[in-house]
């Protein structure tokens, strides 16, 4: 096994033919990763414009930024860092392969031992990730921390959609604070029901089908998957001329959190350069305020779990599986993602045009 640095954080490398990523050994966040399209390459997760050594006191949370990254519990917690150990501290490498790596941490703030795997294949352009927990007990809220990167795009030219939803709102109180020099533009506590159409503080709406928005905001919204559509989940993010796809079981990560992050932190390490970002966060939690208020389980009168419990005979086993593939000119947004033989999706547009991914679907669902 070789570390090297990458972005300025100690690494593990896993590599296919159609896939590449590094996995820092410090809160186990993956990016960049480099998917092989035909003739060219592609990296839609994010680094950001820093490095850990240029803030060495901040948290590793954020002096490690990038990509994506398992959190547990999720949030804000007295007990530990925000997204918990999983997301801080360092883990051991368990086994190591040319396009596998299994990683370890004994979590104190869990009092469990939790294991990663983080894989690529020759066969499709897919980053596939599988948490798993030994000695886990009690409720807990956990999630998925993918970070996009469309600042190079011009303003409204990524396309977001996502599988059938049932429950969609802001987050309940002011995300950004004024006087952390953070500044938001979406309305406390609005729901809404079309992603085209959000509320804004001074009265607007703001679409968020179309990203990049406008800078200068961090905002943070919740969208419910419709268990009815089925188990298989799903978000999109048409970029210049691919999409990019996260595939999940509704059943474990039962919410989607938009975290609209484009300039509107000042404070160190952000200093406003943190733009053109979104997190698409498949999470089971309420928002990102805590296990406190996910255990209160503020959605239970719709039939909405934020937290599910854990026990020695029901451990956490959490998959995904994130893939890329070409799109023509005429493909505009993802209408329907749909499974159509073992191993390949069909992705259908608005427009009409349609195209077929490898990605090994079943791997999702456990």
């Amino acid at each position: 096994m070789n570390l090297r640095s990458v972005h300025g954080a100690e690494s593990v490398s896993i590599a296919s033919a159609r896939a590449t990523a590094e996995i820092t050994l410090t809160g186990a966040h993956i990016a960049p990763v480099t998917f092989v399209l035909d003739d060219r390459e592609v990296q839609p997760y994010s680094l950001p414009p820093w490095q850990p050594q240029d803030f060495p006191d901040t948290e590793p949370i954020l002096s490690h930024l990038r990509g994506d990254f398992f959190c547990m519990p999720f949030g804000e917690t007295a007990a530990g860092p925000i997204h918990g150990e999983v997301a801080n501290n360092r883990w051991h490498v368990d086994r190591h392969g040319p396009a596998s790596v299994t990683l370890s941490m004994r979590a104190s703030d869990l009092d469990a031992d939790i294991h990663k795997t983080v894989s690529v294949n020759d066969d499709d352009a897919t980053l596939y990730q599988q948490v798993r927990s030994n000695g886990l007990q009690g409720r807990w809220n956990y999630g998925t921390h993918p970070v996009l990167d469309l600042s190079t795009l011009p303003s409204g030219s990524g396309r977001l959609s996502t599988s059938p939803l049932r429950y969609c709102s802001v987050h309940p109180t002011l995300f950004s604070l004024p006087e952390r020099g953070e500044t938001q533009v979406l309305q406390p506590g609005a729901e809404f029901t079309d992603l085209a159409v959000v509320p804004r503080m001074d009265g607007s709406t703001l679409d968020l089908t179309h990203y990049p928005t406008e800078p200068g905001h961090e905002d943070l919204v919740m969208l419910v998957n419709d268990p009815e559509a089925g188990d298989l989940g799903w978000s999109a993010m048409v970029l210049d001329d691919y999409v990019w796809i996260a595939l999940k079981s509704v059943r474990t990560l039962p919410m989607t959190l938009l975290w609209i992050t484009n300039g509107g932190r000042t404070a160190d390490p952000w200093q406003g350069r943190h733009v053109g970002r979104m997190g698409i966060e498949d999470v089971c939690s309420y928002f990102a305020i805590g296990p406190e208020a996910s255990l209160d389980n503020p959605l239970v009168d719709r039939g909405i779990a934020t937290f599910q419990t854990f026990d020695d005979e029901h451990q956490l086993d959490l998959r995904t599986a994130h893939l890329v593939a070409p799109v023509g000119p005429d493909f505009d947004v993802v209408s329907q993602v749909t499974t159509t033989g073992n191993g390949t999706v069909r992705i259908d547009a608005v427009s009409g045009a349609s195209v077929t991914a490898s990605v090994d679907w079943g791997f999702v669902l456990g």
